[in-house]
């Protein structure tokens, strides 16, 4: 995976995304925990108006032979909508509805794949964001719009640890 991130981070001027959560004991995140051995690990980008990730599959996520499962597509595109959120809106949501429309086959024997994500709609506390999934070959595979009903900066620092916002960041 860190030959994917210098070769994202070589690319453009995408700013690294820390995860500040990974230091609690116990943060078992299916999405975006790096010590959840069973989860997607992903990692992620700021670029511009959007949040950007690099996602390499792993066989155990197939559904079909070498195809992966559509419902890892929508853990991918729920998980990066969330950061949106984190970073973009500067709190935290927790998911009231997700769209997913699954456009081409994504092979997970076939390279690493991008999703891309910025924040589409914000009416009151609730943010709906638009991803894209794209294959190794940047060919758009899936789509989708994620909707989270988010919190006041007071009940995300206290009820969901979210951290002062340089954290996020190593500059």
């Amino acid at each position: 995976m860190q030959k994917l991130n210098s070769k994202i981070m070589k690319e453009g001027a995408m700013r690294e995304i820390l995860n500040p959560y990974n230091k609690y004991n116990g943060y078992y995140c299916f999405g975006c925990a790096q010590n959840n051995e069973h989860g997607l690990q992903m990692t992620f980008y700021e670029d511009g108006d959007e949040v950007v990730s690099k996602w390499e599959p792993k066989d155990f996520f197939q559904g079909y032979f070498n195809v992966l499962h559509g419902g890892i597509q929508s853990a991918l595109i729920d998980e990066i909508g969330s950061w949106v959120v984190l970073i973009k809106g500067r709190t935290i949501g927790v998911t009231a509805k997700l769209e997913v429309r699954y456009k081409k086959t994504v092979y997970v024997n076939k390279g690493a794949i991008t999703l891309r994500a910025k924040l589409h709609t914000k009416r009151r506390n609730l943010y709906t964001v638009f991803v894209q999934l794209f294959d190794a070959n940047d060919t758009l595979c899936a789509e989708g719009y994620a909707t989270y009903f988010t919190f006041s900066k007071e009940k995300a620092e206290k009820h969901f640890y979210y951290p002062e916002f340089e954290e996020f960041f190593k500059d």
